[in-house]
């Protein structure tokens, strides 16, 4: 068998696979020929968004905030096509408000979609891919999970950020058996993310909030639409990476995702620099050794 057909036999599971990065990464790898089970809260948008029906497409109602329900779709997968190989947590949603603006239930929602939806996947494939000793687990985060110099995406990002700090324990955890994961983070993209049913904003607003204010009009109206990111494109490269053989943790998409990470990071040298005095100085003092 050659090396083509057998990377075309592995088997993916998306969620968040009716709109956006994960309806386009399912269409592209159906057309390549790889088997896909992909999640969304409601299957007929699901089949009607994929537009295939097929053996090799298995779509599935799941409700990721329920383990039960998360459980039974890595199960039925397993089921229908004996295996998992790729695992990709797509699904989440944005949020834009203020840190003061957003209730307590506002945030605790994001984070159970973005964050405790991905673990609960986690949670559940992990046992099939640790028998099978191989495996790729992609968790779509953000360039705002690497950087929250966004004013009125502080939650957001805080749930972004928790899925790359998982991530990053998940990828030393996972090593000894085989598995690969990687941390996908996306700049602008030119997909729905910030249309009114992707992108939440706070119930309250608070006006004394310009920049916020200003950020969501930027954001709905400007940006909205004109993302340089082509999402074509940022799917193919998922493929292409599930398909080396020493993936990247860390994989950023698009040039304004490169250029914020090394903002990020040269801010972080410079505050290191600035203040080592004050960092170092913390320690206890040793006391010389007498001879």
């Amino acid at each position: 068998m050659s090396t083509q057909s057998q990377q075309t036999k592995k088997v993916w599971f998306v969620t968040g696979a009716s709109k956006g990065l994960g309806l386009s990464l399912v269409k592209q790898l159906l057309d390549q020929g790889f088997n896909v089970a992909a999640t969304s809260r409601n299957i007929n948008d699901l089949r009607q968004a994929v537009g295939t029906e097929s053996d090799s497409f298995l779509p599935l109602a799941v409700d990721l905030k329920t383990e039960a329900s998360v459980e039974q779709a890595i199960k039925a997968t397993v089921e229908h096509f004996g295996r998992i190989d790729v695992v990709v947590n797509n699904a989440g949603y944005g949020l834009l408000g203020s840190i003061e603006e957003l209730t307590d239930q506002e945030a605790r929602e994001n984070f159970d979609v973005n964050v405790f939806g991905s673990l609960n996947v986690i949670r559940a494939v992990m046992p099939h891919l640790r028998e099978q000793q191989s495996g790729h687990i992609f968790n779509i985060s953000s360039i705002g999970g690497f950087t929250g110099n966004f004013p009125g995406f502080g939650i957001y990002c805080a749930t972004k950020f928790a899925v790359e700090g998982f991530s990053e324990s998940l990828a030393a955890e996972a090593k000894a058996f085989g598995i690969n994961v990687t941390i996908v983070s996306p700049g602008y993209f030119r997909t729905d993310f910030l249309t009114a049913n992707s992108l939440g904003v706070p119930s309250r607003q608070i006006d004394a909030y310009e920049a916020v204010r200003a950020s969501q009009q930027a954001h709905q109206t400007q940006i909205n639409g004109n993302q340089p990111g082509d999402p074509e494109k940022a799917v193919a490269a998922l493929i292409k990476v599930a398909n080396e053989p020493n993936p990247p943790l860390h994989l950023f998409l698009g040039q304004d995702a490169y250029d914020m990470a090394y903002a990020k990071i040269n801010d972080v040298k410079t505050d290191l620099e600035t203040w080592k005095g004050v960092t170092i100085s913390t320690g206890f003092e040793v006391e010389n050794a007498t001879v």
